[in-house]
């Protein structure tokens, strides 16, 4: 599992994961999961040629049948060598509640690589109070420091983003935090840092240890103030449009909106591509109220009728995003004369109070 709050860029990672074993001649098969449906990650990584199951409804240890279900399916269709298997954002807890009843259950039908723990080095800075900014509130992030507490191996995402001196503060933070703890820095978007990571990923099991302390009724207040809303839109334009710089114009409208409401954003994950026809796609990312929508992949040709694909999670109500939403959609028609873009499907709720089929110490 490769684990991290939302925004810490486990799909780009998982990606790379994959594409190195790969590479040596390994069949992957991937997991996704999330609260809700629809994923951008799952059509990300199949846009890459993975095959991919997606767990909704619920995180990895709500859903641990689904999750053996789902590499059942994989083995069936592709017997991969390796299942990487990217949890919720905002999910904790899951040696307890994944990999010891996976080897319980299982026994030596599994082999558990260590957990890795990505983070936003910005939104971590911010965290641990280095850097000033706009952050969570006290119970989300006491879902940040849980996903840290449990990990084997803390990986500092995004150094790029960093100077020294902002790099030299973060480990000496997060050494002091969680002594003891493997720390890696890597780029998933640059692969700088990557091999010796993968080797390490590679090279054993999981070292049995006590499983942390949490307060199942902490981590449930704060999930229950994360906002969910995943949305499909339908785009029908007269005249052919640049999909690149309308997703990227969609993604400011809804981030002025919400930031004028003082709404923190955790992720928001778009795709748009062609309503028919295959292969074309653009996928844009934005990881902090603050920060700028970033196309990770490009479409290459213009389209007239598209299909929008939204997850977005931020600290606030659902009722918020969704009328940050219905603001945007009047967007497309100042975008281009004889453009519409409606709503297909959408759904916007607040996580449910964790339930794990399994926790074992």
């Amino acid at each position: 599992m490769v684990g991290g709050f939302l925004g810490a860029g486990k799909t780009t990672t998982v990606a790379r994961l994959a594409q190195h074993f790969h590479d040596q001649g390994l069949r992957v098969g991937l997991i996704t999961n999330d609260q809700g449906s629809g994923l951008v990650d799952t059509t990300t990584l199949k846009a890459k040629g993975f095959p991919v199951e997606e767990i909704t409804g619920g995180c990895f240890c709500c859903r641990f049948n689904s999750l053996t279900d789902a590499a059942a399916r994989l083995s069936a269709k592709e017997r991969p060598d390796v299942f990487i298997a990217e949890p919720v954002g905002s999910c904790t807890d899951l040696v307890a509640t994944v990999t010891y009843p996976l080897r319980r259950i299982y026994g030596d039908r599994f082999l558990v690589a260590p957990l890795s723990v990505l983070m936003d080095p910005i939104r971590a800075l911010r965290l641990f109070g280095l850097e000033a900014g706009s952050k969570f509130s006290a119970k989300v992030s006491y879902i940040y420091r849980k996903q840290l507490e449990e990990a084997d191996i803390l990986v500092i995402n995004k150094s790029d983003l960093l100077n020294s001196t902002q790099l030299t503060a973060l480990k000496a933070r997060l050494e002091s935090e969680f002594p003891g703890k493997l720390l890696h820095i890597i780029s998933a978007r640059s692969a700088e840092g990557l091999l010796p990571w993968f080797q390490l990923l590679t090279r054993g099991e999981q070292v049995t240890k006590p499983v942390i302390g949490i307060d199942y009724d902490e981590y449930a207040e704060g999930e229950a103030l994360l906002g969910w809303m995943n949305a499909t839109l339908r785009i029908h334009s007269e005249s052919t449009f640049d999909a690149n710089t309308f997703l990227k114009q969609f993604a400011s409208q809804l981030q002025s909106t919400l930031a004028g409401q003082s709404v923190e954003i955790a992720h928001m994950k778009m795709t748009i591509e062609p309503t028919e026809g295959l292969g074309d796609l653009a996928v844009l990312n934005l990881v902090r109220s603050d920060s700028v929508g970033e196309l990770g992949i490009e479409a290459g040709e213009e389209m007239t009728e598209a299909e929008l694909t939204l997850n977005l999670r931020a600290e606030a109500e659902p009722e918020v995003l969704k009328a940050a939403l219905d603001l945007a959609l009047g967007f497309s028609e100042s975008f281009q004369s004889g453009m519409t873009t409606s709503i297909h499907q959408l759904e916007s709720f607040r996580p449910g109070r964790p339930t794990p089929t399994h926790r074992e110490s």
